[in-house]
C-alpha cells in the first residue's frame, strides 16, 4: 500500500491524529513501537496564516517520525490554501484535511465534521488544497453529519474525484457520541465500492490485536487508524503487530519498561513545550500507563498534583522500586 511517494512495506498502523495528544513527544514513543504513520495535532488555518505562535509551532516534527502528516482544518478555500502552502514549508509527508473533529467549538464553525452539512464546500476545499501543494493530500472524515445524512460513500468518490491520496474515515457521525460502538459498515461499503481507487483507512474502536484483526479481515480496509486506545500505551501498535502478523497476544509491559517509556515521553515533553506545560498535559496519559497495577491511587494523585520535573521524575522512580518489590 501506498499513499503518493510513501511506501508501505507491511499493513500499516496509523497514529490518529488527536488535540493535545499527538505533539513529538508522544509522536515519538509511538515510533519506537511501530507506528508506521504518525500525524500532528489539528492546527487552525486562520492560526497558521496569522503566525500564531501555538499553531506555528505544532508545524514541529522530527526526522525519526517519518512519514509523518501535517493536519489542518478550517471552514474558506482561501485560509485553507494559505495554510496548506504554510504547512508544505515544514516539508511534511502529507497534508491531511480534517473533515472529522467533532468538538462544538470548531463544528459550530463548519469546520471539522461540521462542514459535512456543506459537502460542495468540502470537495471545493479539498480541491484547492490538492492544487496548491506539491505534496500528497488526504483526508480524515466521519459517515456523515447525522443519521439522516450517512453520505460517505458520495462525498469519498467525490474526494477521491479531486484529487486526494487516501482517505481516513471514522465510524462515527458528527452526533454520534464515543459511547457508542463505531458503525463499521459504511467504511466496508467505501472500500468495496469499485469505483474507489485510493487507500481506504478504518478509524474507531480499534483498541488492541482482536479489534484490529476484525476489522482488517471483515471490512477489507488498507489500514487501521488508531486514537484514543494509545493513551499512555504507545505499545499499543507493537501489540497489535505481533497478533496480525503471527496471533501472538503480547504481554503488557512490567514496571520498569512502562516508567522508562513514560519518563522518556515527559523528558521530550518538557524539552519540547517547557516544565509547566509538560507536566499538565501528560497528566491524560499517567493512568493509562500504570493500569492494572493494584492500589495505584496514591501515585496517581501524586502525579496529578506534582508541580516540578524533578518531582515527576521522583514519583515515577519510586513507582518502579515500589511495584518492584
Amino acid at each position: 500500500m501506498h499513499i503518493g511517494p510513501v511506501e508501505f512495506d507491511h499493513y500499516p498502523l496509523f497514529l490518529a491524529p488527536m488535540e493535545d495528544v499527538t505533539d513529538p513527544p508522544f509522536r515519538h514513543v509511538c515510533k519506537m513501537f511501530g507506528a508506521d504513520m504518525v500525524y500532528s495535532e489539528f492546527i487552525s488555518a486562520d492560526g497558521l496564516i496569522r503566525d500564531a505562535v501555538k499553531s506555528v509551532k505544532k508545524l514541529d516534527f522530527s526526522e525519526f517520525e517519518r512519514p509523518v502528516g501535517i493536519q489542518i482544518f478550517g471552514n474558506a478555500v482561501e485560509p485553507m490554501v494559505e495554510a496548506a502552502r504554510y504547512a508544505e514549508t515544514a516539508r511534511p509527508d502529507v497534508i491531511d484535511i480534517n473533515f472529522g473533529c467533532p468538538v462544538k467549538k470548531v463544528a459550530s464553525k463548519g469546520a471539522g465534521s461540521g462542514i459535512m452539512n456543506d459537502i460542495p464546500k468540502m470537495v471545493a476545499i479539498t480541491k484547492a488544497v490538492v492544487d496548491a501543494v506539491n505534496v500528497p493530500v488526504t483526508v480524515k472524515t466521519r459517515l456523515g453529519y447525522d443519521d439522516q445524512h450517512r453520505e460517505i460513500v458520495d462525498i469519498a468518490e467525490r474526494l477521491q474525484d479531486v484529487g486526494i491520496a487516501a482517505l481516513t474515515i471514522h465510524g462515527r457521525l458528527r452526533t454520534t457520541k464515543y459511547s457508542e460502538p463505531a458503525d463499521w459498515t459504511l467504511i466496508g461499503a467505501v472500500k468495496n465500492n469499485p469505483r474507489m481507487h485510493i487507500p481506504i483507512i478504518g478509524n474507531g474502536d480499534v483498541v488492541d490485536g482482536p479489534s484490529a484483526k476484525r476489522f482488517k479481515e471483515d471490512y477489507g480496509v488498507d489500514g487501521l487508524m488508531i486514537g484514543r486506545a494509545t493513551y499512555g500505551n504507545p505499545w499499543i501498535f507493537r501489540q497489535i503487530r505481533a497478533y496480525l502478523d503471527k496471533g501472538e497476544v503480547l504481554p503488557e509491559p512490567d514496571v520498569a519498561e512502562r516508567v522508562r517509556i513514560a519518563t522518556i515521553h515527559f523528558q521530550r515533553g518538557v524539552e519540547w513545550k517547557g516544565e509547566r506545560i509538560a507536566i499538565f498535559e501528560i497528566r491524560k496519559h499517567w493512568a493509562a500507563y500504570f493500569r492494572g497495577l493494584p492500589n495505584f491511587k496514591p501515585f496517581k494523585m501524586r502525579l496529578m498534583e506534582v508541580q516540578t520535573a524533578e518531582e515527576v521524575l521522583d514519583t515515577l522512580k519510586e513507582i518502579e522500586q515500589h511495584y518492584a518489590l
